[in-house]
């Protein structure tokens, strides 16, 4: 069994969405290029996941002793979370309902052989 470094980001503030678009561009990357991209792409979720992989790259070095420069991000994805339903007053009386959606988003890494 290979070793894996996990990180999660629950609840945060941003549609799912806007998530996995970012997330689509890291995935299978090796950390390093990845946090570049990260830190070069104008995406409001890239801010989230910058420190989610830190964390990451933290807890696998730290938790389970592995190389940070042979690590690379194995498996991302997001999942929705709770949404905060409010209203927004319409023309004639109506009210419309905005949804503020949250998101889940799992980082797992691995060591390159």
């Amino acid at each position: 069994m290979e070793a894996e470094a996990r990180a999660y980001l629950k609840y945060a503030r941003i549609s799912p969405r806007k998530v996995s678009i970012v997330l689509d561009l890291i995935r299978n990357k090796p950390v390093d290029v990845a946090m570049a991209i990260l830190k070069n792409t104008p995406k409001a979720a890239c801010e989230y996941l910058q420190k989610l992989l830190k964390s990451a790259m933290a807890n696998a070095e730290n938790n389970h002793n592995m190389d940070v420069s042979r690590l690379y991000v194995a498996e991302c994805f997001v999942c929705p979370g709770p949404i905060l339903k409010r209203i927004r007053p319409r023309a004639q009386g109506r009210a419309y309902r905005i949804e503020k959606r949250t998101s889940h988003v799992t980082l797992v890494l691995k060591e390159k052989e």
